[in-house]
């Protein structure tokens, strides 16, 4: 049996919802702000600075801290907002990512009445930095945040030193999927372009951009030394399965049965665990060849 498919709301009914759904919630003469985080990062920065009370709702990628999604309303994927799902809980702001969306959903939010502030993702050290100063200037918690940023910058300081002393660079080929004998890689100005830069490696897949799949000549030709993945709910494709595509297969890293595997947010949330994420991955591929 069929489930029934239930009336979409219209954009007048999203629109005249305001009046009950934010403005509603808040008593007579009160200044109570209710954030939804659209952003993985955010849902952290604010946990780390303490200012999960702001907090009504975060999106399906905040799996850091663990207690944030079981504490909070769920709003569905980043880049799949629904605007009807983010008024239910009657935010006063949506903090989100630049690439949360889609656009005319965030838009419709905005026409709402409902505060639209919007984080940048740089992924440089400095804009990591300046994330975290932003989100806390935006949560009134800016001297948290500037102690916070700090102690990252000095992580960032002491990434470098162990950087430079680096003999030689080893060559890493982030892959984001497997499907079908396609190989999905993380090429130039991609997150984890960036993340395998501050650990002091050469990123295999620089010769395209984004994340777009490479060609079993373009595998072959990267020739790294190291397959980087993400590991989901400590789920991670063995060695077995990477290794057994066969351009990935005629790679140094095949030979060494060299994959690394780490949780996704924090190798590429670009938050304040980054520099520790970043020292961890440089560990993992300079430690040698995996038994």
């Amino acid at each position: 049996m069929s489930r029934p498919t239930l009336p979409q709301p219209s954009r007048r009914a999203i629109l005249a919802a305001p009046a009950v759904l934010v403005l509603g919630a808040l008593p007579s003469g009160a200044a109570e702000r209710r954030i939804v985080a659209a952003g993985g990062v955010i849902t952290e920065i604010l946990y780390a600075l303490g200012r999960q009370d702001l907090l009504v709702g975060v999106d399906s990628t905040s799996l850091f801290p663990a207690e944030a999604m079981r504490e909070k309303a769920s709003v569905g994927y980043v880049r799949a907002l629904s605007a009807e799902g983010v008024l239910s809980l009657r935010p006063t702001d949506l903090l989100a990512v630049e690439g949360a969306g889609p656009p005319d959903t965030v838009k419709l939010i905005a026409e709402a009445g409902v505060r639209v502030e919007r984080i940048s993702e740089d992924t440089s050290e400095a804009g990591v930095a300046a994330r975290i100063r932003a989100i806390g200037r935006f949560a009134d918690a800016a001297d948290r945040a500037e102690a916070l940023a700090g102690k990252v910058e000095a992580g960032f300081a002491a990434l470098k030193q162990q950087r430079d002393a680096l003999a030689a660079r080893k060559r890493v080929l982030f892959v984001l999927s497997l499907q079908n004998g396609r190989v999905m890689v993380g090429g130039a100005r991609s997150s984890a372009d960036a993340i395998i830069r501050l650990a002091g490696a050469v990123n295999a897949a620089d010769t395209v951009e984004g994340y777009k799949p490479l060609t079993d000549e373009g595998l072959i030709a990267a020739a790294p030394d190291v397959v980087l993945m993400m590991k989901h709910n400590e789920h991670a494709a063995s060695p077995e399965q990477v290794f057994g595509q066969p351009a990935l297969s005629a790679t140094p890293a095949a030979r060494t049965r060299s994959l690394v595997a780490m949780d996704g947010l924090y190798l590429l949330g670009f938050g304040p665990r980054t520099p520790d994420a970043a020292r961890d991955l440089m560990a993992a591929v300079y430690a040698g060849p995996r038994p």
